[in-house]
């Protein structure tokens, strides 16, 4: 995929951005909202694990958010299997010195576009943090409907937390 925005390019990850990947991701504020699999902190070692994974997949769900010739961030899908073969969760984070310029809604809203476009999804759902106000709020911006509230659905840094649960939907 690869997609050009007036804020944002949305392009194949790449060996070359294994520098600004840590840079960016390498933050508790960022790390804090997404799932453990994102660490924290994020060392080189992830950065460099993270782009090896993503090279061997014959076709990527997963890419770099770009800004100004930097991956500042990044979005991809999780497609789903057996019966929810048509549904893919959605996932996206920012660097926080691009958070507030509207990169991350302009990403949501083409690559949703573009995933229903490429692939037969009828469903593309995301799970943010109840309390992560800024990542409802791109949600709601990039025209996601709020299905629900998952109360004490997730634990994070061995706190519970409710989820939200947002989905955009095809039109058929």
């Amino acid at each position: 995929m690869h997609l050009t925005l007036p804020q944002c390019t949305i392009r194949p990850w790449a060996e070359t951005d294994a520098a600004a990947l840590q840079r960016h991701a390498n933050n508790r504020r960022v790390s804090i909202h997404l799932r453990d699999r994102f660490p924290y902190p994020y060392e080189m070692e992830q950065s460099r694990a993270f782009l090896g994974w993503i090279a061997k997949q014959d076709s990527p769900t997963v890419w770099a958010i770009d800004v100004g010739g930097e991956a500042v961030g990044g979005i991809g899908i999780e497609p789903e299997t057996d019966v929810e073969r048509v549904s893919a969760e959605i996932g996206y984070w920012l660097g926080e010195s691009f958070w507030g310029r509207g990169i991350a809604t302009a990403a949501l809203t083409a690559v949703t576009a573009e995933a229903f476009k490429r692939f037969e999804f009828t469903r593309l759902f995301a799970l943010p943090f109840a309390d992560h106000v800024a990542s409802v709020r791109v949600l709601e911006k990039a025209g996601y409907v709020r299905e629900g509230h998952l109360r004490q659905s997730a634990i994070k840094d061995g706190r519970i937390r409710d989820q939200l649960l947002f989905a955009a939907y095809r039109t058929l």
